[in-house]
């Protein structure tokens, strides 16, 4: 039972028509969260790093698991991957305030999505990777793609302006 909250980002995973999407939006909505306690600054990243970190550990560590209970190499309902794809996309954004925020947020969302849908390479590359590894690390890239377009829009084009 533990289990299947986990990797289905406590049942995300299970709403209908693209259950990715609700994962990501899961992970926007925490950091939101988690932005509005704590506010911009080190402790907001750090947060954020940390909930990368248990969301990797934790695909990897459950992925054999998902892979054998919903008999898929990458379960539908496996979404805890996404979380972390997303998570990394926000990471390290220059966030001053709660409007830069919801812009990022939402950017981010959009870049993460795209780039998580299309796998650019090695994206998809990574999915051959055995287990949770495997599950986990092309969202992984994704998200890494997302964060550096994101930071260049959000430095570069839009704060700056």
């Amino acid at each position: 039972m533990v289990r299947k909250a986990l990797v289905t980002v406590f049942g995300l995973g299970y709403l209908p028509i693209a259950p990715g999407t609700w994962g990501s939006g899961g992970a926007c909505a925490v950091a939101l969260a988690v932005f509005y306690i704590l506010g911009p600054g080190l402790m907001f990243h750090l947060v954020l790093a940390g909930l990368v970190l248990l969301a990797v550990v934790g695909s990897v560590l459950l992925g054999d698991w998902a892979i054998q209970y919903y008999a898929s190499k990458d379960p539908k309902p496996f979404v805890l991957d996404e979380a972390a794809g997303q998570w990394l996309a926000l990471l390290a954004l220059p966030l001053c305030n709660f409007t830069v925020m919801l812009v990022a947020i939402v950017l981010q969302f959009l870049l993460f999505r795209v780039a998580d849908i299309l796998k650019p390479s090695p994206a998809r590359r990574l999915e051959r990777l055995p287990g949770g590894w495997g599950i986990v690390c092309d969202d992984l890239a994704a998200g890494l793609y997302a964060n550096i377009i994101g930071q260049v829009i959000l430095r570069f084009l839009w704060v700056s302006s």
